[in-house]
C-alpha cells in the first residue's frame, strides 16, 4: 500500500537556501506540494517570484538532458500542479528589510547578471510551466483559504521559510477557520539560546516582520495565534548545525566549483549542477567572509521536518505536537521584541520559569557533567542553557513557539549529517 503523501503549502521568499529547500521538496515523494506563496524577505517579492521560475527551468533542463532523472523529482510535473501566488510585499508595520547582502539583489547571488543563461524569458512563461505549477492572480491568503476549505480537516502542513507576514494576515482575516482546519505549521525562524543572524540577537525571518511573528505566536487565548500542539518552530539553535561544506560540494557534486572568480560553465556539467553552482558561487564568498567555508541549511531542515512529521488529524491529548521517532519537542516561554532600538525581532526568553535554563547559581559541577556527557564544547565559567543543537545519536529535535505563554520549539533534531546526505541524494542524485 502506498503511503499517504503530506499535503504542504510552502510560504517562501526564495533566496539561496529556500531554493535548495524547494528542490528537496520537489524530490521528496512523501510530499504533495499544493501551493507556493511567495513573500518579500531575502529579496523583493518580484525577484523572489522569478526564482520559482528559475528553479523549475533548471529541473526541466536536467530532465530533458537526463530523462532518467525524472523519477528523482516526483513533484516536478504532478497530476495536479501546485498554485503559485504572490504573498505580502512588506511587513505589517515598519520598514522593509531584505537580506540582499547575503542572497544578492536577485536572491540567487546575482545570477541574473553573472549567468544570464539561467534567466527565464517572458515568452516562455505562458505555456512552458503549465505542467509544473499554475500561476494565479489571487492573493496568497485567498489561495490558502481555498485549499484549507477543500481538503480534509487538519491534513495540510503549512511551511514558513520566510517572514511570517502572510500567515499573520491569514490569521487576522480567517483565524477561526485556520485554527480549525490547519494540520501543522512548521516555521523556520528565531534564535533562542544562540546569537541572531540579522542582528546580534535576532534571526532574519523574525526581524523582517516582528509584528507578524508576535501575532502568529500569540497563544495566550484560544482566539489568537495557533494551537500549540500544531506548531513546530525550528530556530537557529537547531538549524545552524546543519550545513553543506563547500569542500564537500566540490568533492561530491561539482569538482570545478570555486567562486565568482571562476564562474560555472554550463557546457561542462549537468543543468542542475550548473544551476546550483552558479548561485552558490557568491554565497561561498560571503560565508568565507563570515569565517567558514560552508553554507547553513536552515530552510532545508524545515522541509525535512515536514516530510518526516505529518500532521496528526486527531487530538493526541497533549499540548505538544506528535513527532516521529528521532524528533523531540520542548516548551519554551518567550515574547517577541517589536520596538527595541537594538533588539527588534529578539525572542526574549522568560528564564524565571524555564526548565531548560541554567541559572548562574546552579550546581556547576552537575551542569558541566551534562555538557561533557553530550560532547558539547564549553567554558569552565559558562552559564547558559544546554544548547539545542546537540549532536548525539539518541537526541531529537525539540520545538518552540513564541509569546506570552509556553510554546513548543524544536530544540534537537536527528543527526545533522543525515540532512546533508538526504539533500545530496535527492537533489543531485549522489550517494555519500
Amino acid at each position: 500500500m502506498t503511503a499517504r503523501k503530506v499535503p504542504v503549502i510552502i510560504d517562501t521568499d526564495p533566496g539561496v537556501d529556500d531554493v535548495l529547500a524547494i528542490l528537496l521538496a520537489l524530490a521528496s515523494p512523501e510530499l504533495e506540494i499544493l501551493a507556493y506563496v511567495v513573500s518579500f524577505g531575502n529579496t523583493d517579492i518580484h525577484a523572489a517570484y522569478e526564482n520559482i521560475y528559475r528553479l523549475y527551468q533548471a529541473v526541466g533542463r536536467q530532465i530533458a538532458s537526463h530523462p532518467e532523472d525524472k523519477v528523482r523529482f516526483p513533484n516536478f510535473s504532478p497530476e495536479v500542479p501546485p498554485v503559485l501566488a504572490l504573498g505580502p510585499h512588506g511587513p505589517l508595520e515598519g520598514g522593509r528589510h531584505h537580506a540582499q547582502y547575503f542572497h544578492g539583489r536577485d536572491g540567487l547571488g546575482n545570477v541574473s547578471q553573472s549567468h544570464p543563461d539561467l534567466n527565464v524569458h517572458s515568452e516562455d512563461r505562458s505555456s512552458a510551466f503549465l505542467a509544473n505549477f499554475s500561476a494565479t492572480t489571487k492573493s496568497g491568503v485567498e489561495v490558502v483559504l481555498e485549499l484549507l476549505q477543500s481538503r480534509p480537516t487538519r491534513s495540510i502542513t503549512y511551511i514558513v521559510l520566510g517572514p511570517l507576514t502572510g500567515l499573520a494576515l491569514l490569521l487576522r482575516e480567517h483565524g477561526e477557520l485556520v485554527r480549525e482546519n490547519i494540520g501543522r505549521v512548521v516555521i523556520m525562524g528565531g534564535a533562542l539560546d544562540v546569537p541572531g543572524n540579522a542582528t546580534p540577537v535576532a534571526e532574519f525571518n523574525i526581524y523582517a516582520d516582528a509584528h507578524a511573528a508576535n501575532e502568529v505566536f500569540s497563544f495566550d487565548t484560544p482566539a489568537r495565534g495557533l494551537p500549540l500542539d500544531r506548531v513546530v518552530l525550528l530556530p537557529l539553535d537547531i538549524t545552524t548545525v546543519h550545513e553543506i561544506p563547500f569542500p564537500f560540494y566540490v568533492k561530491h557534486i561539482d569538482p570545478t566549483f570555486e567562486s565568482t572568480r571562476n564562474p560555472s560553465v554550463a557546457s561542462t556539467k549537468s543543468p542542475l549542477v550548473h544551476f546550483s553552482s552558479s548561485f552558490l558561487e557568491r554565497t561561498r564568498e560571503v560565508m568565507i567572509e563570515f569565517g567558514k567555508d560552508a553554507m547553513e541549511l536552515h530552510d532545508i531542515v524545515a522541509i525535512w521536518c515536514a516530510l518526516d512529521n505529518p500532521p496528526d488529524p486527531t487530538d493526541n491529548g497533549s499540548d505538544l505536537p506528535a513527532m516521529s521517532p528521532g524528533w523531540a519537542v520542548v516548551k519554551r516561554k518567550f515574547a517577541i521584541e517589536r520596538t527595541g532600538e537594538l533588539t527588534t525581532g529578539m525572542m526574549v526568553i522568560d528564564r524565571r520559569d524555564d526548565p531548560t535554563a541554567y541559572a548562574p547559581g546552579s550546581n556547576r559541577a552537575q551542569v558541566q557533567s551534562l555538557l561533557e556527557r553530550y560532547h558539547q564544547p564549553h567554558d569552565l565559567l559558562e552559564s547558559t542553557a544546554l544548547p539545542a543543537q546537540v549532536e548525539t545519536e539518541d537526541l531529537v529535535c525539540p520545538t518552540r513557539t513564541t509569546l506570552q505563554d509556553w510554546r513548543t520549539v524544536c530544540g534537537r533534531d536527528p543527526r545533522s549529517r543525515y540532512t546533508l546526505c538526504l539533500l545530496t541524494k535527492r537533489v543531485w542524485g549522489v550517494d555519500v
